[in-house]
């Protein structure tokens, strides 16, 4: 299977490195700055989960470059899909390649149904905490990483095997889930209450997980946005959201979110394609979710 990762930032230099540290085919669709860096740099992981380091990098900035290519992991942050759908439209049509997307949220889906045909597009999402350093190196900063993905037409199952099937070679996870849709939700439930609270805060989680006032905040962004999933028509029980608030109190105490970081930085972050669009869900359900617009505002 002939894969391309169209994005090479920490999350599709982290996963295609993987791939491509086992020998599978794997090439990059990048913007021409990336394209110069990795060739001067190198695509390079410095992860507990291994190191890797090479040069020989197959890499596309056009999208008329690219053939024979069966599956395309789509791994740009929200706030630039508009400004790439045509070109992952292009390269789909020109190509036949099945559609992962790793962004987080939903709203993406219904995009990506509309550029590329909802029987291209899998479910799937990604689960890492990592970022890129000066040198365009990927730092990853927990110790396990996963692509979760799964069929959401029958066309899909054959992709979907092949890629369950390199799971064992990776220094990674590739987890085939038969309930993709509701792990998607529950990644959206937990990525808009962490990256909210450690954005607002501007401190890391274990500043929420040690401060009772701001670990309620947490919990009342969980309980919101699982009642827009449930307009949605997927259902969390009250236990499924204690678990995901245990498994938040377990985190390092320095661990903090991708758009956190963006913020650091000086970067665009993912507000509105992750709070945003929860508020967006909530106006078309005609629901209020309070602690989230405050969030969002803020």
């Amino acid at each position: 299977m002939n894969i391309l990762v169209f994005g090479a930032g920490a999350v599709g230099a982290y996963f295609g490195g993987r791939m491509l540290e086992a020998n599978y085919s794997v090439s990059f669709f990048v913007r021409e700055k990336r394209a110069k860096q990795l060739k001067k740099e190198g695509l390079k992981l410095i992860s507990p989960e291994g190191e890797f380091e090479t040069k020989n990098v197959t890499l596309y900035t056009s999208e008329k470059e690219v053939k024979n290519i069966d599956l395309v992991i789509l791994a740009v942050k929200g706030y630039h899909l508009d400004s790439v759908i045509l070109q992952l439209k292009l390269i789909t049509e020109q190509t036949g390649a099945f559609v992962l997307p790793l962004l987080n949220g939903f709203e993406h889906i219904d995009k990506l149904d509309q550029a590329v045909g909802k029987e291209k597009v899998l479910g799937g999402f990604a689960y890492i905490f990592a970022t890129l350093n000066q040198q365009g190196h990927v730092v990853h900063g927990g110790n396990s990483s996963s692509i979760k993905f799964g069929s959401r037409h029958e066309s899909q199952m054959d992709v979907c095997n092949h890629l369950n099937s390199m799971n064992q070679h990776v220094k990674t996870n590739l987890l085939l889930d038969e309930n993709i849709i509701k792990e998607m939700w529950r990644k959206y439930l937990l990525i808009t209450a962490f990256s909210g609270i450690t954005s607002a805060t501007q401190l890391p989680s274990g500043f929420t997980i040690n401060s009772e006032a701001t670990l309620n905040v947490f919990k009342n962004i969980l309980v919101e946005m699982s009642f827009i999933a449930k307009k949605e028509g997927v259902i969390f029980a009250e236990e499924e959201i204690a678990k995901i608030i245990s498994s938040f109190k377990r985190y390092p105490e320095n661990t903090t979110s991708s758009m956190h970081q963006d913020l650091r930085k000086g970067l665009p972050i993912e507000v509105n394609h992750l709070q945003g669009g929860a508020v967006r869900y909530a106006q078309k359900h005609n629901i209020t979710i309070p602690v989230v617009e405050t969030i969002y505002g803020i």
